[in-house]
């Protein structure tokens, strides 16, 4: 293709994608977060979600009326924090219940402590499943759980670029699985497991399924109760646009939240928090899942992220999120894989996560142009770009520049011998 050629595509591509623009019922939404710098297109949601316009301002008042103003006195307004928090984000974003959800820890601590639960609560069996398209945290905490309960860990291998064969699952589950742990979203190649029909073989076997659900939760519709989930944690930074370090959540099925004991037994999770007795006693509810005192200054930052999840609906996500995907992977095919982009997602995007993710030979030097191209991509090492074309925040215009300005400083590079 010919510049004068690859500009008319540009050009027509661009008027298609400020008309669809111009009918996007999730536009308005766009305002709602902080600018990045002018010029700069962020695609890079999957790593850490744009800043809520509201979170400042919450964090003030917060911090002067309530820290500032009421010091310890206010502690009791917080003590439920992370349980209010867990609420919002089981109605808005995770199909589950009230009690079901609490927030605290980092997403590694969440993992390990149903983790434990888990296996504890199948202590007669020997294996832990897991996939090596799992978030490599997961695979590590995992694997110190099974040394520490003298289980081994089977690692099934999943498909590069489409994810775990569920095939695969379905003949590794036997009598002696006691958990099976897995990403809802893979985070490298964007592949979405069925969660409904995971969760069925698992059961089937007598075992227990935790979801980590960091590259899904926001992106994707999530039902935990429909789908009869057992365990699941999530990353509050990336869609729920929490902030860098933002707690995640855990959640518990009702059903089991009585006969699971977690392993860092703090006040938190004490079934008489205040009255600071001698002996550990769990809470009966979701509760016992925390240890310490919920990061109250995180937590206010998260909330107002979530709340922007509820406000736009997750049926409207997903809708704009699939259309977005559907344009950016019409667009790379037609203007980068002539210069050596390859996709390294599954080609359906309705079985994708909210990001896309490519591959070329040379990204690792490729990716410096990229940025001075003032476009905010993610590359993983040695080849791989993820593009994350966040529904909240992302025009279909931003999709049109992007894939030009990839091939732009691509053909800058090749032009110039690599």
């Amino acid at each position: 293709m010919t510049d004068s050629q690859l500009a008319g595509t540009i050009a027509s591509a661009m008027e298609e994608a400020r008309g669809r623009d111009a009918e996007d019922v999730l536009a308005r939404m766009r305002d709602r977060f902080v600018s990045a710098r002018p010029g700069t297109i962020y695609l890079n949601g999957s790593s850490l979600g744009r800043l809520p316009a509201a979170t400042a301002d919450r964090l003030a008042r917060m911090v002067n009326e309530e820290w500032g103003s009421n010091l310890a006195e206010a502690r009791t307004q917080w003590l439920d924090l992370g349980e209010r928090i867990g609420d919002s984000i089981a109605q808005h974003a995770l199909g589950a219940g009230p009690g079901e959800v609490v927030v605290g820890e980092c997403t590694s601590v969440q993992l390990y402590k149903l983790a434990v639960a888990a296996v504890r609560a199948r202590s007669e069996r020997g294996t832990i499943i897991t996939a090596d398209d799992n978030f490599p945290t997961d695979r590590y905490v995992l694997d110190g759980v099974a040394a520490d309960h003298g289980m081994s860990v089977l690692t099934l291998a999943a498909h590069a670029d489409t994810g775990l064969d569920l095939d695969a699952l379905r003949a590794a589950l036997d009598e002696n699985v006691a958990l099976v742990s897995l990403s809802l979203v893979s985070y490298r190649s964007s592949a979405l497991l069925d969660m409904a029909e995971v969760n069925r073989l698992v059961h089937d076997a007598g075992a227990l399924v935790l979801w980590d659900l960091s590259h899904a939760v926001g992106a994707v519709p999530i039902e935990l109760e429909d789908t009869e989930a057992d365990l699941a944690v999530g990353s509050g930074y990336k869609h729920l646009y929490g902030g860098p370090g933002a707690p995640a959540f855990l959640y518990v099925r009702r059903t089991l939240q009585d006969r699971l004991r977690q392993p860092i037994q703090g006040w938190f999770g004490h079934r008489q928090q205040l009255e600071m007795l001698p002996a550990y006693e769990p809470d009966p509810t979701v509760r016992r899942f925390q240890t310490g005192f919920p990061p109250v200054l995180s937590l206010t930052a998260l909330a107002a992220g979530v709340d922007l999840i509820g406000e736009a609906g997750m049926d409207a996500l997903r809708a704009k999120g699939l259309a977005l995907a559907e344009m950016l992977q019409d667009l790379v095919a037609e203007h980068l894989f002539p210069v050596g982009y390859t996709l390294a997602s599954p080609p359906d995007a309705r079985r994708r996560g909210v990001h896309l993710t490519l591959r070329h030979a040379d990204a690792s030097r490729i990716h410096p142009l990229v940025s001075r191209a003032d476009l905010a991509i993610d590359h993983m090492a040695p080849d791989l770009f993820r593009l994350s074309a966040t529904p909240l925040n992302t025009r279909f215009t931003d999709i049109v520049e992007a894939v030009d300005r990839i091939r732009m400083v691509t053909d800058e590079f090749l032009g110039g011998g690599g």
